[in-house]
């Protein structure tokens, strides 16, 4: 059998978007088919650097909500709209995509051409939906109605991203993370729909929307998560049926080729009841499905551990961490990508 494909899903705590690409192509070699500039510096703890985006914006200003993930993350004030001003009427500027894919592009390009990056790997670009973001920095009760302005602007970094990158290099991933999962394991009334059903027909529409502007010729990546803030989830996951559920409702809203989809899979977690619903998805054929159950705190051990339990519900799949590594310490990473590899070479 051959090896499993490896994936990474975003940020990669090491000093350059060049050490990242070198690093992980000569780790991973074949095994890969696309890869992350890592979004180091600023970028590095996933979203938080857009906090500007609203304290710096005209049309917002503090408001009275503080908002933490979990009771271990940090705490931030979200803004809202200042008195007078429609959601109807913002504009979302320069988000930053499209400038720093502009720049690693170039680099990942070089590192190609002197054989770094094999041929026929590509680019990653990950991209946040407003539901995130806005979770993060927004009152609760206007992010639904602000939704359409931020993925406005997000569209916007995304046609110039395609219109500059070749699309033969180049794949787009889109973060469904906790502020999809939080909501529906909780299944309380939010602004994106009454009960667990309608916020999943909600988030799958808005999602797939999205996706429909990736043109055909570049794969679709989609990324499901629970949160990383202080290597802590949002919300534990019972199981892995809302995110079944969510690949489903998804399957039947996007009519463009969905290429990989990954589903985490907590440390904790190698007992059949968690991967129970993995024997309900039916993904489309050409639908890659990645599981993030490489941990690095119970090295190869544990992650053969949560395989084993997997391979009872599905045969074939991709191995990943269940999120990004940005919070990691950059001494760890040597060691979590030859778990990796490791887990790859499993049958």
């Amino acid at each position: 059998m051959p090896p499993r494909n490896i994936y990474l899903v975003g940020s990669v705590p090491l000093a350059s978007t060049a050490q990242v690409f070198e690093t992980v192509s000569a780790a991973f070699g074949k095994r890969i088919k696309q890869i992350p500039d890592g979004e180091v510096g600023d970028r590095s703890d996933w979203i938080t650097h857009l906090e500007v985006l609203f304290r710096e914006h005209p049309d917002f200003e503090p408001s009275a909500e503080i908002f933490a993930v979990h009771a271990h993350s940090v705490s931030r004030r979200r803004f809202r709209l200042r008195p007078g001003k429609r959601a109807a009427d913002v504009h979302f500027g320069n988000l930053g995509y499209a400038d720093c894919a502009g720049r690693s592009y170039r680099t990942f390009r070089q590192l190609r051409d002197v054989g770094t990056i094999l041929d026929g790997v590509r680019f990653q670009v990950d991209l946040v939906p407003a539901h995130s973001v806005l979770w993060l920095f927004v009152a609760e009760d206007e992010q639904l109605a602000l939704d359409p302005a931020y993925n406005g602007a997000l569209k916007r970094e995304l046609k110039r991203i395609v219109e500059t990158i070749p699309h033969q290099d180049l794949a787009i991933q889109f973060d469904l993370a906790s502020a999809v999962f939080a909501r529906l394991e909780r299944a309380l009334p939010t602004p994106y729909g009454r009960t667990k059903q309608e916020m999943t027909d909600r988030f799958a529409s808005i999602v797939a929307d999205l996706c429909h502007e990736v043109p055909t010729d570049i794969p679709l990546l989609l990324h499901f998560c629970y949160g990383d803030a202080n290597h802590r989830h949002a919300v534990e996951p019972s199981d892995m049926g809302d995110m079944v559920r969510m690949a489903d409702a998804l399957k039947h809203r996007i009519t463009r080729p969905m290429d990989l989809i990954h589903m985490p899979v907590p440390r904790n977690r190698s007992d059949d009841a968690y991967f129970a619903p993995l024997k309900q998805l039916r993904l489309r054929p050409g639908t890659e499905l990645c599981l993030g159950l490489v941990h690095y705190t119970d090295g190869i051990d544990g992650t053969i551990r949560r395989m084993q339990t997997a391979l009872k519900c599905v045969s074939d799949f991709a191995v990943a961490t269940e999120c990004g590594f940005g919070r990691r310490d950059p001494a760890t990473i040597p060691e979590l990508l030859r778990i990796h590899v490791a887990a790859s070479d499993f049958a």
